[in-house]
């Protein structure tokens, strides 16, 4: 845990944050085809079956080690007025997520997958309206008329593209999840949701709340 008052505990965080997100992205794979939603090249092991599913969908122009020399600790005063249910910033820039508890005693920053495109990205306030241990997934009406071989349904378990915890937004079919891919974390490579390493979003998911503010920028 970390606290605005404890500076040295602050930066040993910072620094053990930065050094799990390099570790992320220390291995890219060989490209294999291209994903047919995104038109991005898939990475991994697997055929692609659904997102997130074995594979990256990884841009091949973004230098993902780039974003660390941003992955720094935010004042929460800019973005919110208040912290009243805890508060939550996504910076798609920097592919970090922070976090603020509401009586400000607790305070988290973690790395995150982001949307692999600017037409799967979406920006603006919401909030968590829903929380999930063990979540399944389907794909949305868009993506199965854009991918009719995925599957309808996918249950809780290593091949989940949702990780083994989900927050669900107020925004339609907008999550913030885990993922059993960690190669994920730190890249553009998701369908619109943000991707966090599964033990992080487990830290997340028991700060958080029904009602919790949520900011993408």
């Amino acid at each position: 845990m970390i606290t605005p008052k404890s500076p040295v505990s602050r930066r040993k965080f910072l620094t053990a944050s930065v050094a799990m997100g390099a570790a992320g992205l220390a291995a890219p794979a060989i490209a294999q085809s291209i994903d047919p939603y995104t038109g991005q090249p898939l990475q991994g092991t697997a055929g692609g079956a659904t997102p997130d599913a074995g594979v990256v969908q990884y841009d091949a122009a973004q230098d993902s080690r780039r974003n660390i020399s941003s992955f720094r600790m935010q004042d929460w005063q800019p973005y919110f007025k208040d912290l009243t249910h805890g508060a939550v910033l996504v910076d798609l820039t920097s592919r970090a997520l922070h976090f603020w508890s509401e009586d400000q005693t607790v305070y988290k920053l973690f790395p995150t997958s982001v949307p692999v495109s600017s037409d799967l990205t979406r920006t603006g306030r919401t909030e968590i309206i829903k929380k999930v241990v063990g979540p399944s997934w389907a794909p949305t009406p868009e993506m199965k008329k854009r991918n009719p071989e995925w599957p309808d349904f996918v249950p809780p378990g290593p091949d989940n593209p949702l990780g083994t915890h989900a927050l669900w937004l107020s925004w339609q079919y907008y999550r913030i999840h885990g993922t059993h891919d960690t190669r994920k974390i730190g890249r553009k490579s998701s369908n619109g949701c943000i991707g966090l390493y599964n033990e992080h979003i487990q830290q997340l998911y028991d700060l958080t709340n029904i009602g919790t503010q949520v900011l993408l920028i």
